[in-house]
């Protein structure tokens, strides 16, 4: 058998361990301020520069698709109009505590050095570790979702029912077959006591995140796909979707879409 790392392609060596979920809300009149910031900082600075990162990707929540949020009383945003940027970032398996680690100490040195930005609100900033990929035979693998540059994400936050264990979820949705080109299950992961100030993570502990990267027109196929889940999910009995939310692609190095937030 040829080894791992001469050339194989259907070995994957490199496996995604966990995420970094992040939806925040930029104060009215400083969108752009908070935009700039994230991406020519703190997307770094706060992230990518850190050991053991695969990719990240930033998305944005433009007035139309949060008009397609649902349920409109989400104990994960609050306020339906709440969380128009999205943040997410792939760190390797087997070192996803490190990560954690570092980026708890990274943080807080860039609150010493005022490099944070104040005029914001974290929405659900969590971290996750990585479950289940759903995938296509042969197609995009999860640990290359952020870098395939979807135009846009749904991220699922659901709370199974106290009789109902994640491989039903699991199960339930592979009956669905593929909403997205590729999609990502997550756990969370609680927070670290000395968590960065302002930070909200709203998380219950049998909660679980699902991120679908969709290449479809998502407006175009929302009511086919996206839609009914929650109301076909509580139905079966399984619990319930707390939070369905699409997003598209921040376009990096411009300010696109800051003026349609709201």
């Amino acid at each position: 058998m040829q080894e791992v790392g001469s050339g194989r392609t259907d070995e994957r060596p490199i496996r995604l361990g966990g995420a970094l979920v992040t939806l925040v809300e930029p104060h009215r009149g400083h969108e752009v301020a908070y935009n700039r910031w994230y991406e020519r900082d703190h997307f770094y600075a706060g992230c990518m520069i850190g050991g053991w990162t695969l990719s990240g990707a930033r998305y944005v929540a433009t007035r139309d698709l949060k008009a397609l949020r649902y349920p409109a009383d989400s104990p994960v945003a609050l306020d339906p109009q709440a969380g128009s940027f999205l943040a997410l970032y792939w760190v390797l398996a087997g070192k996803f505590g490190d990560w954690i680690r570092w980026g708890s100490e990274q943080v807080r040195w860039l609150h010493e050095q005022d490099r944070m930005f104040p005029h914001r609100d974290h929405v659900h900033t969590l971290m996750y570790k990585f479950r289940r990929a759903y995938e296509q035979p042969d197609g995009v693998p999860v640990e290359l979702a952020l870098d395939h540059r979807s135009p846009y994400v749904v991220l699922v936050i659901g709370e199974p029912g106290p009789d109902t264990s994640l491989d039903e979820v699991d199960a339930w949705f592979d009956q669905r077959g593929l909403l997205g080109v590729v999609g990502a299950e997550l756990t969370a992961v609680p927070l670290p006591g000395d968590v960065a100030p302002g930070v909200r993570a709203d998380s219950a502990e049998n909660r679980f995140c699902q991120l679908w990267f969709v290449d479809d027109d998502l407006p175009a196929v929302w009511a086919e796909r996206f839609a009914p889940l929650g109301r076909e999910f509580s139905a079966a009995g399984l619990g319930e979707l707390v939070l369905v939310a699409p997003l598209r692609a921040t376009v990096p190095g411009t300010d696109t879409y800051t003026d349609q937030l709201w």
